[in-house]
């Protein structure tokens, strides 16, 4: 060749080319691959863990699908990048969720999950498929918060999945007596249909993962925890789990019609909507939906209403869920369940999100009256208003065990009582009284959240504990994290998985029985011990009336 120069520049350019393809086809071979019946999924690599994301569990519920129960994927031989997360469901702005509020983020199309394993399939490991909190209307699966990553690294004998669901009006409405409503008869619980098809999916695929299809622990917390119970007793559930895990969420959190009527959802969407009928809603595009969704320009927003799972002959849920339990639905499945401290408190910091002038101190009168006024004055009024004069009684002797507080901390209380603690405890002895295999353990959780001295031990304070979680934006729901603790908290859970009994690390974790209540309790003080019946009077003056609280 003439020119030299040109020559040792080919020469490089060619070296260079060969070092980056070489470099590109080792990332390739490295990278985690799992066929599955909807296609191959390439995931990704971080601390020995396996993760896939963003697999699609059923068919996008758009269209002429939407407001329709999920439909089955299809079988498919292509091939997908699973290193990113899904879009979530529609939700409005939540101050108290750790995911970054972006709307973008969000579609109808969001029924997918993800995976975390150490992708060892020579022996099927215990899969944990988690359903995410939200008051069935916030949330989602991408939540760091709720990442496996940190579970799997500390526990690489099992498998964690979680996914999207449905929320709000998408998942959740009631179309009963609305002109075409007939023609959606899951409107009222289609959110829960996603679970149950994304169980489906992992009986099917989870064995490219590593995991075992016939041990499956369903996990969740407040709306999630409501899923876990709720599908102990939903129609076409046998077989899709052997343990389930209920933290701070009950079989309460369910709605009849009369319960959707209260709010009426359906006739405030037609009525923004400028609608006649259903058929007319399926018209709308994404957009207009969530816009519509999140208006509030007439006084009235669907955001600010509540929504759950459709409960009755309508729905795969029976009428008296807790009935169900003791007739023996669910009899065999293992169950772990457990509230903590100060569960109502929570809600004082998602609904009002307290300045930072609070923190650390107590909670400013302003705020306490605030609070009162949206919404804890009305959830006692309402639930006194169900009561007889006798078990109004009943709630006078509760109050009286906390004297010592103002009438404030008292009323929290009580809602913490009737809406969590007296349903889990409800539920646990149906169970037991049910007679099945499936063993029964509960728990209370009571360490504190030192960042805000007034929110105590609030709902899902316990949750970087299970998910073993440190990362730093995770102390504004529990303040920092004890590590010890972590380690046995995240242990339990696991264990409960493994050998359906959470025992760990030596310390023994017995069954609940009905002549000793027996509980594990995780301390403010980082440690645990075993209490027969704490808070025993509690129990016995609010058991009895928990039917009156939510939708029950």
């Amino acid at each position: 060749m003439k020119n030299p120069i040109r020559l040792f520049a080919v020469i490089i350019v060619f070296v260079l080319t060969a070092i980056l393809f070489t470099a590109c086809a080792e990332n390739v071979a490295e990278s985690p691959t799992v066929k599955c019946y909807n296609g191959t999924f390439v995931g990704s690599k971080e601390n020995g863990v396996l993760s896939f994301k963003g697999i699609p569990f059923a068919k996008a519920p758009v269209g002429e699908l939407r407001w329709k129960a999920p439909q089955s994927v299809e079988a498919c031989n292509e091939t997908f990048d699973a290193t990113g997360y899904g879009k979530i469901a529609f939700q409005p702005y939540a101050s108290s969720e750790p995911v970054s509020w972006n709307p973008e983020n969000m579609s109808e199309d969001c029924l997918t999950l993800n995976i975390w394993t150490t992708g060892d399939t020579q022996k099927k490991k215990p899969v944990m498929f988690w359903m995410h909190g939200g008051a069935y209307s916030y949330g989602s699966a991408i939540d760091t918060l709720y990442s496996g990553q940190y579970m799997v690294e500390e526990h690489p004998d099992i498998v964690v999945v979680n996914a999207n669901y449905r929320l709000g009006p998408l998942g959740y409405i009631d179309f009963t007596g609305v002109e075409g409503g007939e023609k959606f008869p899951t409107s009222g619980y289609n959110g829960l249909l996603d679970q149950i098809e994304a169980l489906k999916w992992i009986q099917q695929n989870i064995e490219g993962f590593g995991g075992d299809p016939n041990n499956v622990t369903i996990f969740g917390e407040s709306a999630g925890a409501g899923s876990v119970c709720a599908l102990l007793v939903a129609e076409g559930t046998e077989g899709l789990f052997q343990h389930a895990i209920a933290q701070s969420g009950g079989l309460n959190f369910t709605y009849t019609h009369e319960n959707f009527a209260r709010y009426d959802a359906a006739n405030l969407l037609l009525k923004k909507a400028n609608a006649s009928c259903v058929d007319d809603l399926l018209k709308l595009s994404e957009e207009e939906f969530f816009e519509i969704y999140l208006d509030e320009s007439d006084g009235e927003s669907l955001s600010y209403l509540t929504y759950a799972p459709l409960r009755g002959e309508d729905s795969i849920i029976p009428e008296d869920p807790y009935q169900a339990v003791l007739d023996g639905a669910g009899k065999d499945v293992d169950l772990m369940i457990g509230t903590v401290a100060d569960e109502y408190n929570y809600f004082i910091f998602d609904l009002l999100n307290p300045s930072v002038e609070e923190e650390g101190h107590v909670l400013s009168e302003e705020t306490k009256n605030a609070f009162s006024k949206y919404m804890l004055d009305g959830s006692v009024d309402r639930f006194i208003g169900k009561c007889t004069e006798e078990e109004q009684e009943s709630i006078k002797d509760f109050m009286a065990l906390y004297s010592d507080k103002e009438e404030f901390w008292q009323k929290l209380a009580l809602m913490t009582e009737a809406g969590f603690r007296s349903p889990a405890i409800k539920l646990a002895e149906n169970h037991i009284k049910a007679g099945g295999t499936g063993n029964t353990y509960m728990y209370y959780f009571a360490k504190k959240n030192t960042r805000f001295d007034w929110i105590g031990a609030s709902h899902g304070c316990e949750l970087p504990y299970v998910f073993h979680n440190f990362e730093d934006e995770q102390e504004l729901v529990s303040g920092p994290v004890i590590h010890e603790l972590a380690d046995q908290v995240c242990g339990a859970w696991v264990s409960f998985a493994i050998n359906a009994n959470p025992s760990y690390n030596g310390v023994k974790w017995p069954a609940y029985s009905l002549e000793k209540r027996e509980t594990m309790m995780f301390n403010d003080d980082g440690t645990t011990n075993i209490e027969n019946d704490p808070l025993s009077k509690q129990r016995e003056l609010i058991v009895p009336l928990m039917y009156h609280y939510n939708g029950l």
